[in-house]
């Protein structure tokens, strides 16, 4: 993931996001994972705030995100969550999933690269978080 500047955004997660994904990535079933890995430099980059402090747009666990692929003009609508209440049908992403990944913290407007399966190329832009369940 990456911004126009070449660096990643800068994130925000809710110390109680921080709490439960910390004691998800104790396990060493996850954490030595690719994708246990990848979250766990995300969430060493993240800026940490009490739930309440969270700025409004920012997307939290269970937030309910629109998003839009700037190359494929194609809208989506994605929940993030934990691993176990994942459902793509549903539109629910894993945290652990690349793209889940990469949205938590981001703010409406910020944009992600990323390659979907298959090698596809998505460029996904933020455009309304509808959910954030602690702020």
């Amino acid at each position: 993931m990456s911004t126009s500047s070449g660096l990643p955004p800068s994130i925000i997660v809710s110390s109680h996001d921080m709490d439960r994904l910390d004691a998800m990535l104790e396990s060493p079933a996850v954490s030595q994972t690719p994708a246990g890995i990848a979250l766990a430099e995300e969430l060493n980059r993240a800026t940490v705030v009490a739930p309440d402090q969270v700025p409004e747009g920012t997307v939290m666990m269970h937030s309910r995100v629109e998003c839009e692929d700037e190359l494929q003009n194609e809208k989506h609508v994605l929940t993030l969550v934990y691993p176990r209440e994942a459902d793509v049908e549903q539109g629910k992403v894993s945290i652990l999933a690349p793209v889940g990944t990469a949205l938590l913290g981001l703010s409406i407007g910020q944009t992600m690269d990323w390659v979907a399966p298959g090698g596809r190329k998505l460029r996904l832009r933020v455009t309304a978080v509808h959910h954030q369940p602690h702020a």
